[in-house]
């Protein structure tokens, strides 16, 4: 299984080992969910301006929030080439309220940021939490997720 992503951080904050962090998350999850194969996606560290306009435009909620996801294959059914990754989608991060939101919680912006990584990649595999079961079962896997990394919910270290 292979995966790459294509980042981009719009913030002068320099986010040393995140990345790292992310394809080890991403690794998990394509494990938990047997996915072989060659994968790609995009991630983007946006401001909280940037974010406030997708989710204004395509959620039609005019606020900051701290993650959307825009699954790229979301009832296609295709085939690509041997040698192309399957494109997943894009991930955005507002990193300014993911650091609120470490903050509120008592944990780390790196803790806020895994959780928000996840929370995203599992939304372009078609997780969702629109009604109680399913926000169960995706927050429940997402934990698990993140646990297995030991990346856990009281870690209070920047």
């Amino acid at each position: 299984m292979r995966i790459k992503i294509h980042y981009q951080n719009e913030l002068e904050q320099k986010l040393v080992g995140y990345q790292k962090l992310f394809r080890q998350i991403s690794l998990v999850v394509f494990a938990h969910e047997r996915m072989g194969g060659s994968y790609e996606l995009s991630l983007s560290i946006v401001s909280e301006e940037k974010i406030r306009e997708f989710n204004r435009t395509y959620r039609a909620i005019d606020e900051v929030t701290d993650v959307l996801s825009f699954a790229q294959l979301e009832g296609v059914n295709y085939t690509l080439p041997k040698d192309m990754p399957l494109p997943l989608g894009d991930i955005l991060i507002c990193y300014n309220q993911a650091k609120k939101q470490a903050s509120a919680y008592g944990h780390s912006i790196r803790r806020e940021m895994a959780f928000l990584f996840t929370h995203g990649l599992l939304h372009l595999l078609g997780y969702d939490h629109m009604n109680e079961k399913d926000e169960k079962k995706m927050f429940t896997l997402q934990e698990r997720i993140l646990n297995k990394l030991g990346i856990r919910k009281q870690e209070r270290y920047v």
